[in-house]
């Protein structure tokens, strides 16, 4: 991996090896969802970016979330619908999300897509529409 453009450079709160908890609104915001809705997302936003969405979080068990990792401070200014949940520094408390090592053993977590240096976290604006569209067109 070319040290220049490897994510680590990108982000210091990426983890060396296997995963660790982030506090979410201090490295960056995060809007959870999870299953099948947060796949189509995911699918979608990867689609229209040409595969360089931003960081964008799996987990392997459970409700099989993902966590699209936003600019710091950036979730507040916007009303999201239900079935997206924003996490970060506001008066509802702390949240912390598990980000994954960029290789090696990262079980249950891994990144469906990395941060780069050209794009280190996914648009706020482009995700608030994709995430509105697909909620809207399931109901």
């Amino acid at each position: 991996m070319n040290p220049k453009t490897s994510p680590a450079t990108v982000h210091a709160w990426i983890p060396a090896s296997g995963h660790g908890l982030r506090h979410a609104g201090i490295h960056f915001d995060a809007v959870r969802i999870a299953g099948v809705l947060a796949e189509q997302v995911a699918y979608e936003l990867m689609q229209f970016t040409d595969f360089q969405a931003g960081p964008i979080v799996r987990e392997a068990t459970g409700r099989r979330y993902m966590y699209f990792l936003l600019p710091p401070q950036s979730v507040t200014g916007y009303r999201w619908p239900a079935g997206a949940r924003a996490l970060g520094r506001d008066a509802q408390g702390w949240a912390y999300v598990g980000v994954p090592a960029l290789g090696g053993l990262t079980w249950p977590l891994e990144w469906r897509s990395e941060p780069t240096s050209e794009v280190p976290f996914v648009e706020v604006e482009l995700l608030r529409e994709v995430v509105g569209r697909l909620i809207s067109a399931a109901r």
